[in-house]
């Protein structure tokens, strides 16, 4: 392939990536990695690679304008950042005694997985008689946020917070193991098992996942996956793509972004599902 279109594709791609990606919480790496392998025939390591780079942009060019609205919960997000950090050095080691076939099916059940539960809640925009949860109430994790479609603010408890904790971990080492800033188990586990508000959930989840990206950056760099002239037009594409999604996100209703993000998840779960059972050349 011509280098310039190379470079294009790559940009188009992972700048549609990077508005999903801020849109929903998932960094971007769920659209790179098919972008990349599957119509640029990369090899999934090195495409892993520039994921890693394309979520620490995501959350570079979308954090900012959540904190700035009100909408990321900070408290929550670092509190839960210790977990995810721990996971995603994991994740890192583990993925050099992983084949690729194998990346591609565990890719596909992780976002199989995000876009089932999602759907189960599609028709939900706020979470109702939500309990606070008692280490919430004493590290004082609750909070709310200017909801701009309804008009008013909202106020949230949270919920669950052991086990959002352990997800959280689980989510770092699919982040280290798959590169894709694991929104697509933070998003979830958030909106499932805390309880949050999904808009919540999103912001918070972009807040987090660039210092879990770049947990395992060095892993990846030091091995040698991080190629420049993959990485940096993903990169640059995946930027401009997150401040657009982050100035999206705040005009939609919940329920119009959990819809998105069930759609997203399903059609790129099969598309990794269907290359790791060889329906696809590599």
């Amino acid at each position: 392939m011509d280098l310039l279109v190379f470079v294009l594709v790559t940009f188009g791609g992972s700048l549609f990536a990077g508005t999903l990606g801020a849109l929903l919480g998932l960094g971007g790496g769920i659209i790179v990695i098919p972008v990349l392998t599957l119509l640029l025939g990369i090899d999934i390591h090195y495409a892993i690679g520039a994921s890693i780079v394309s979520v620490i942009a995501t959350s570079s060019g979308a954090a900012a304008a959540f904190v700035r609205d009100g909408l990321t919960n900070r408290r929550l997000g670092l509190f839960l950042e210790m977990a995810t950090t721990v996971g995603a050095v994991t994740g890192a080691f583990v993925a050099v005694y992983i084949g690729g076939q194998t990346l591609y099916v565990i890719f596909a059940v992780v976002l199989g997985y995000s876009a089932l539960a999602m759907f189960r809640k599609r028709h939900a925009e706020l979470p109702v008689e939500v309990a606070d949860h008692p280490w919430s109430a004493r590290l004082n994790l609750s909070s709310s946020y200017p909801d701009a479609v309804q008009g008013k603010v909202v106020s949230y408890n949270v919920a669950g917070v052991p086990l959002g904790l352990g997800l959280m971990y689980i989510a770092g080492v699919v982040s280290g193991l798959l590169g894709i800033g694991s929104g697509a188990l933070k998003v979830p586990a958030m909106d499932l098992a805390m309880r949050l508000p999904i808009k919540v959930s999103s912001a918070t989840s972009n807040f987090m996942i660039g210092v879990t990206a770049v947990a395992s950056a060095g892993v990846y760099f030091a091995r040698g996956d991080i190629v420049p002239l993959v990485a940096g037009p993903v990169a640059v594409g995946v930027l401009v793509g997150a401040m657009l999604g982050a100035r999206l996100m705040v005009r939609l209703r919940s329920t119009a972004i959990r819809q998105v993000f069930v759609v997203v998840l399903a059609v790129v779960a099969l598309q990794m599902a269907a290359k790791g059972i060889g329906l696809h050349s590599a």
